[in-house]
């Protein structure tokens, strides 16, 4: 009799857990984006005769529901715990930690996707850049897994054959090698991307290859809001957070950014500190994700003019070349039809830099 009581309480207690889980889901309030992921979440799909029929709506909901499963980022902190703690896995949905830093595994080199960027190059050189007596300059920023892999000798694309497949396939651009520049502790611990304040050296390296000298004094300036990168809500674990440091100075200062983000210009500043206190502080670096944007020195040592095609590392970048250039346009690709950019932007003896991260160029299904 007792035993039956057990299995009955047992019962009862699974299934008013069940329910209330169940209602919490369908009942409770509800995000559309998730800021520990920095993504946006998947929306109840549509219900009709195809969708049914075809499995597409039972495929879609049960993304759905994954994505809006009641307490699902505490979850999420328990799998990953339990992955890389209890069961002594190396990594979980391709996330590990290692001395201190959350990186991704980058594994597998895509040739489709390293061909897709050469051809995205290679139609902006042919339909904008050849003939029009431009310097083109080429240069690959690493990411994080180059250097931990090589400490721990976990696998990893093939990093000396990525670079040497794009160097073949723009010929047309001279190439800057800034690998030896860098080390892991140049980078965020929680973030994919680079910390200014160690960069300058590669800002340099860069602009005395494209013949100019940035040698700027700045003030170190420490966001007093933390900084979790966004491996940290992927990750779901509770690591320390980074501190995030901007560099600044007169010149910058005095700078005048303009921003097409809508297709209109509007005026920012190098340093946007309304979204420093957002979701992703990182983008308080040039207005962060934003198809185009100029940066005007009206206190240049020269008149030369750089266009930079770029990803977001070059958003922290494009600052510390700020003073050799009297303009400097930023172009994300990602974000514009490559065809629209002679709408905005007219070549003729700038500096054009490509400045891409390894992770985009074995990634660049985005580029347009």
């Amino acid at each position: 009799m007792k035993y039956n009581i057990k299995n009955l309480a047992s019962i009862i207690t699974a299934g008013a857990i069940i329910s209330a889980f169940s209602l919490w889901s369908v009942f409770g309030t509800k995000s559309d984006f998730s800021e520990s992921e920095r993504r946006v979440l998947a929306k109840f799909p549509e219900a009709n005769a195809e969708t049914v029929l075809s499995g597409r709506f039972m495929s879609d909901f049960e993304t759905y529901a994954l994505d809006h499963f009641p307490m699902r980022d505490t979850f999420r902190g328990i799998k990953s715990a339990s992955v890389l703690g209890v069961f002594r896995q190396s990594e979980t949905n391709g996330l590990y930690v290692q001395d201190g830093y959350l990186a991704k595994a980058e594994k597998q080199l895509s040739d489709e996707m390293l061909n897709h960027a050469a051809e995205r190059f290679q139609y902006i050189y042919d339909t904008f850049l050849k003939d029009t007596e431009t310097n083109l300059y080429f240069s690959i920023v690493p990411d994080k897994h180059y250097f931990l892999s090589k400490e721990s000798n976990r696998l990893a694309v093939d990093y000396e054959r990525l670079v040497s497949e794009m160097r073949n396939k723009t010929e047309y651009m001279e190439y800057i090698d800034i690998f030896p520049l860098l080390s892991i502790e140049d980078y965020y611990r929680t973030d994919t991307h680079w910390r200014q304040e160690n960069i300058t050296d590669v800002a340099v390296t860069i602009g005395k290859a494209m013949g100019v000298n940035p040698d700027a004094e700045y003030v170190t300036l420490e966001l007093e809001k933390e900084f979790y990168g966004v491996y940290y809500g992927q990750l779901a674990l509770p690591v320390k957070p980074d501190t995030l440091y901007y560099l600044n100075n007169t010149i910058l200062d005095e700078c005048i950014v303009t921003s097409y983000n809508t297709g209109l210009p509007v005026k920012k500043s190098i340093y946007d500190m309304e979204k420093a206190q957002g979701r992703d502080p990182y983008e308080m670096f040039l207005c962060g994700a934003d198809p185009l944007i100029t940066i005007e020195n009206p206190n240049a040592k020269t008149e030369k003019e750089l266009v930079v095609f770029r990803d977001s590392f070059g958003s922290s970048l494009a600052p510390l070349l700020v003073e050799e250039y009297s303009k400097i346009t930023l172009v994300d690709i990602r974000y514009m039809q490559s065809a629209a950019i002679g709408s905005f932007v007219e070549f003729y003896n700038q500096d054009v830099l490509f400045l891409y991260s390894t992770l985009i160029l074995n990634n660049s299904l985005g580029m347009k």
